[in-house]
């Protein structure tokens, strides 16, 4: 069985990782690995083959940057003349980004069939542009993996029934794997942050860095907060683009680090006490941490994380911001934390069913 994994974005190169990991031992299964470029800054994207000891990637694209229809449209060419020397028996996509959405349409227009892992997501905002690349992309797919439960019903009720396995999420998988290496470093130390004295801030999608006015709300939560506890603020490149463009300065508390790996992330994740964020991927790795988080969006597409109590939608609103926080800092996380993310072997599980197809 031949397949090509289709990956551009930093989360992608996580959760590729853990099903590579898994190739690597299967002597019936070989991987070529496409990595579009969508994130193409070295401490974007290098550092994250390099720590995750990912497979260098057969092809890199280089699309970088621009709209959604001219990467997506580059993106989509590139791969189609990949797709039809490598003749694949599947192509593997992850998650929402513009790099699932070529990856997937590009091969269905092939006939070829689709993988998505983590299917079955939804956020229901089709404001957001990964809110459309997941719908379209579990409609093409030919396999569904699904990280919960959730999901799983989410394709249900849109009429997907075929093919829908619940395995866990990969995430949960490379977070178990990793957390070893991650906590001897001294990412702490440097920032000059002291053991769950700090609040974690991460800050990249469109809908908050393109709006002025949002962003300036949500900076001004920042900056409230940072007043009763620091902040670590890794800058996305996006992120720090909108700072300078708005010309805003960096409040008294915040520690603005340059984007962290994955390794450093994990770790700064589970000695944070508070999580803020805008995230879908550290929304869930402050659950699998145990850290209370907040999530500066009105909607998630993980809404157990709400259910459970361990997440709260805290929008754009400095009140509603400070109010959450308040309340976390003062009682605390809650005591229940169910396993909602599987057992660990996600990754396993999908090469055994797509072997087994």
């Amino acid at each position: 069985m031949h397949v090509v994994t289709i990956v551009g974005a930093r989360p992608q190169f996580i959760k590729a990782a853990v099903l590579s990991r898994v190739i690597g031992n299967l002597h019936d299964v070989t991987e070529s690995i496409v990595h579009t470029g969508q994130h193409y800054d070295a401490r974007m994207s290098d550092i994250f083959f390099d720590e995750l000891e990912l497979p260098r990637p057969q092809h890199t694209l280089h699309v970088g940057s621009g709209t959604h229809a001219r990467q997506t449209g580059e993106m989509m060419i590139a791969i189609e003349q990949l797709l039809m020397e490598e003749a694949p028996d599947a192509v593997l996509v992850y998650g929402d980004t513009n790099s699932t959405i070529a990856g997937s349409l590009t091969a269905a227009k092939l006939g070829i069939p689709v993988a998505h892992i983590e299917a079955g997501l939804r956020s229901f905002d089709r404001s957001m542009p990964e809110e459309i690349n997941r719908c379209v992309t579990d409609h093409l797919s030919t396999w569904h993996f699904c990280p919960t439960e959730v999901a799983a019903n989410n394709l249900q009720r849109e009429g997907i029934v075929q093919n829908v396995s619940i395995v866990g999420d990969v995430m949960y998988d490379a977070l178990l794997y990793y957390s070893r290496e991650a906590a001897g470093g001294n990412v702490l130390g440097e920032i000059g942050v002291d053991q769950n004295a700090y609040a974690l801030c991460t800050i990249h999608r469109a809908g908050n860095t393109d709006d002025s006015d949002r962003f300036r709300a949500i900076w001004q939560a920042i900056s409230s907060l940072a007043i009763v506890l620091p902040v670590v603020l890794p800058l996305h490149p996006r992120t720090l683009k909108v700072i300078n463009n708005l010309d805003l300065s960096i409040p008294q508390g915040v520690h603005v680090v340059e984007p962290v790996g994955y390794l450093e992330m994990l770790e700064l994740e589970r000695n944070s006490r508070l999580i803020l964020t805008d995230s879908g991927g550290v929304q869930k790795e402050a659950y699998m941490q145990r850290v209370p988080c907040l999530t500066m969006r009105e909607n998630t597409e993980w809404t157990e994380t709400i259910d459970s109590g361990w997440n709260r939608l805290v929008g754009s609103d400095p009140q509603q911001l400070m109010a959450a926080a308040a309340d976390i800092l003062r009682s605390g996380p809650p005591e229940s934390h169910p396993e909602l993310y599987g057992d660990g072997h996600a990754g396993e599980k999908v090469m055994q069913l797509l072997k087994t197809a």
